[in-house]
Parts: structure tokens; sequence; C-alpha cells
């Protein structure tokens, strides 16, 4: 008869390395989420777990011709494609920038953890965290940083939020 830890067994991948890139991806994904920007909490911790399992399926496979540092390679260039999908180019800016950027990270972070980094991933995800909501600070209380486009975005916010409180108060739908 099989034990019970034999039903969880996820041999040859690891449950802390799982664990990891879960919460990696949820701490990021928590402050994409409250801010309303795209990849959130669910698509942050799929694209750490997936590109974790990527790299530790890669490393159980033989053959002369497996170099994992080719996954590597491959994961990134499809990590692109999904940071392309979440920018457009509205008004003559482009928007979602910051977000393609940090998929781009959360792969970074997956590669990590499948090399055996944990807290070294955690750490970074809090410094991502930290990065977003120190540079948002930043551009919220100085003049030098709130130019350009982010003025033009802000304003276009203002202008969305104002419309929508208006909309609220008269009872519009």
């Amino acid at each position: 008869m099989d034990s019970i830890a034999s039903y969880f067994s996820i041999a040859p991948y690891d449950w802390h390395a799982v664990g990891a890139a879960i919460l990696c991806g949820t701490i990021i994904g928590i402050e994409r989420q409250i801010r309303g920007k795209p990849v959130g909490i669910r698509t942050s911790s799929l694209i750490v777990l997936g590109t974790y399992l990527f790299l530790a399926t890669s490393g159980l496979l033989t053959g002369n011709a497996l170099d994992p540092s080719r996954v590597v390679g491959q994961v990134i260039t499809g990590v692109g494609f999904l940071g392309a999908g979440v920018m457009l180019s509205k008004d003559g800016s482009v928007i979602g920038v910051t977000s393609a950027a940090a998929i781009w990270v959360l792969a970074a972070m997956g590669v990590m953890i499948s090399m055996g980094y944990y807290s070294h991933a955690i750490k970074m995800a809090l410094l991502v965290v930290c990065l977003l909501w120190g540079v948002d600070i930043l551009e919220d209380n100085t003049v030098a940083m709130s130019k350009g486009v982010y003025s033009r975005m802000k304003k276009r916010r203002s202008i969305a939020k104002a419309k929508a409180h208006r909309s609220i108060r008269r009872g519009d739908d």
C-alpha cells in the first residue's frame, strides 16, 4: 500500500520550489492587481511557476544535444511575446511597458528558483515591489519625475476618475 506521502510527491520536482514560485508571483501580482494593472496574482504566479517547470524539466532531459542555456533562451523569447501582448499604443503613448517588464522579471525569478536560489528570488520579488511603489511615490511627489508621458497619463487618469465620479453621483450606468 502506498503511503500518503507518495500521493503528494511531485518528484523530480520540488514542493519548496513550487511554493517559492507561487510566492514570488503572488508578491508582485498583488502589487499589480491592487493598482488595476494587467498581470495580476494568477498570471504572475503562473509565469514564475511555468518558467521553473520548463527549466526543471530541461534538467531531466538527456542526450548529446542538450543545452540548458538554450531552454533559458527559448523561455525568454516566449516571455517576450507575453510582454508584447500587454503593451498597447494609446493616444501617442505606449502603455503597459512596466507590466511587460514585470513579466520578464517574473520569468527571471523562475530561472533563479530552478537553479535553487529560492530565497534570492523572494528577495528580488520584494525589491521589485519596492521599486514599483517607490518610483510611483517619486512621480507623485516630485516635479522632475512627473514630466512627459507620465504627466499626460496622470491627466488622463484624473479626467477618467472625475467622469466616473460624476457618473456615479448621477446614477448613470
